[in-house]
């Protein structure tokens, strides 16, 4: 695995590298955001790791300068930002994965096998249909009888989330695990929030809706229309 690591913090970062380099990955450090823009853009990575609080523009900004780009590498965010609105910020710039400091090593290494397995897997099978509506999960780009549909970096997992389990009923827990982990609080309405901003983009313009409401159980995404 060849993976690009933007901290400042140089024990950090000497730690995780150590620990990358025993495990056979080929690391790449920078110290700011410029020479890790310059990195991302330029070369080809499995995972980068980025920390928030870095020299030059943060890792939110920098996370989102990297998925502007088309690049669609798996970004985990490292950070001792840990209240639930800097994690939705850091999900909502197109992180995939979000751990707070300190961390273990073990649970970074295995959260970043985690997201290449998701990867791939994501590549086997490209482009996700349920009638008219697409996901490419290369492109990120989703259509609707082929209109383009602008989503948010959470608005778009969500949605991959649904359309991977098609006729699936996820409730508010279920959905909040997939996508941001077990340690997000899902006692908010964020996921009604998001859903109904999924359901204006996706099912307004549209006689045949696919976003369904299961009353008492939670969220189905199906062609049937009896729900």
């Amino acid at each position: 695995m060849k993976i690009l690591l933007v901290e400042d913090d140089p024990k950090i970062s000497a730690f995780i590298k150590i620990g990358l380099e025993s495990n056979d990955c080929l690391v790449d450090n920078a110290y700011d955001s410029i020479i890790g823009e310059k990195l991302a853009l330029t070369r080809k990575y499995d995972v980068i790791i980025l920390d928030v609080v870095i020299p030059g523009i943060s890792g939110f900004d920098l996370c989102k300068k990297i998925r502007n780009n088309k690049n669609m590498i798996p970004v985990i965010m490292l950070t001792s930002l840990d209240s639930v609105e800097d994690k939705l910020t850091g999900f909502d710039c197109g992180a995939d994965d979000y751990l707070v400091k300190p961390f273990s090593f073990q649970e970074l290494f295995a959260r970043i096998k985690a997201l290449i397995r998701r990867h791939k897997e994501a590549l086997i099978i490209p482009v996700l249909k349920v009638l008219d509506l697409e996901l490419d999960s290369v492109t990120k780009r989703v259509k609707r009888n082929e209109k383009d549909i602008a989503l948010t970096a959470t608005e778009y997992k969500i949605l991959e989330l649904l359309m991977n389990n098609r006729d699936k009923v996820f409730n508010r827990i279920q959905i909040a695990e997939n996508i941001w982990g077990y340690s997000f609080n899902s006692g908010t309405n964020v996921i009604d929030v998001h859903i109904n901003s999924l359901r204006k983009k996706i099912d307004r313009d549209f006689d045949h809706k696919l976003i369904h409401t299961k009353k008492g159980f939670g969220y189905v995404l199906s062609a049937e229309q009896n729900q």
